[in-house]
């Protein structure tokens, strides 16, 4: 497995061989600058509902999370663990890939401010490359792999109505292979996982691969942006 995230600043060499690897990152039909259309099925808004949890996985959890904590009406994102038992919730264990866990991120989130269907059309145009298998990038095997966990039928629905969707409309090279599951449970990752991008912005892995997530975010998705982050505290795991 190759994994360039924890690399830490490099010689000069070394920097210019990690340049040449932006080329690597997710290629697709779709332009990376390139806005998915609005969900044809979504969640209706209603002011009081109370936050909403959703749970995305789609690659390393750095960038899934510093793209949701971007968006008005997220109150937290959370990098962690699902898809696997509360024994083999540990990095190095699900760095395995033997342990059915996929790097997750809980998004909790207000639907009066920002609906599911919303959150799910920033994921496929910005978070990943969704017709990838248990990778990502320069990141392979199945803890990698993409997934919508959803908490409810509605969520369920919206999900696979939307990926039916842009499958038809044949938006990318190949079909969507991102998995739609019941979220069973989900485990905060370590706390030097939190909040990775916005404390290592020059950390080569987040500057190759993860700060251009935010940067389309917000050319993307203009009204949904906000440059103050949702910061979050996690107790260490």
């Amino acid at each position: 497995m190759i994994r360039y995230r924890n690399l830490k600043w490099l010689p000069l060499a070394g920097v210019v061989l990690l340049a040449g690897l932006t080329a690597c990152g997710p290629v697709t039909a779709a332009s990376e600058t390139t806005r998915m259309p609005v969900p044809a099925v979504d969640a209706p808004a209603h002011a009081g509902q109370g936050e909403q949890i959703a749970v995305f996985a789609g690659g390393c959890f750095w960038g899934i999370e510093g793209v949701f904590e971007h968006i008005k009406g997220v109150h937290k994102a959370v990098a962690g663990y699902s898809g696997g038992a509360a024994n083999t919730a540990q990095y190095e264990t699900v760095g395995t890939g033997s342990t059915g866990h996929a790097e997750s991120v809980q998004v909790t989130f207000d639907p009066a401010q920002v609906s599911y269907g919303q959150l799910l059309q920033v994921f496929f145009s910005v978070a990943l490359d969704p017709t990838e298998l248990n990778r990502q990038g320069p990141d392979s095997g199945t803890q990698y792999r993409s997934v919508l966990f959803y908490t409810d039928a509605e969520q369920k629905k919206v999900a696979t109505d939307y990926i039916a969707q842009l499958d038809q409309a044949k938006l990318f090279d190949a079909p969507i292979v991102t998995q739609v599951v019941p979220l069973k449970a989900f485990y905060p990752a370590e706390s030097y996982h939190q909040n990775y991008l916005r404390l290592h912005p020059n950390n080569p892995y987040i500057v190759i691969n993860d700060a251009p997530k935010v940067a389309h975010l917000k050319q993307l998705f203009p009204k949904l942006y906000q440059t103050d982050q949702q910061v979050v505290e996690v107790q260490a795991h």
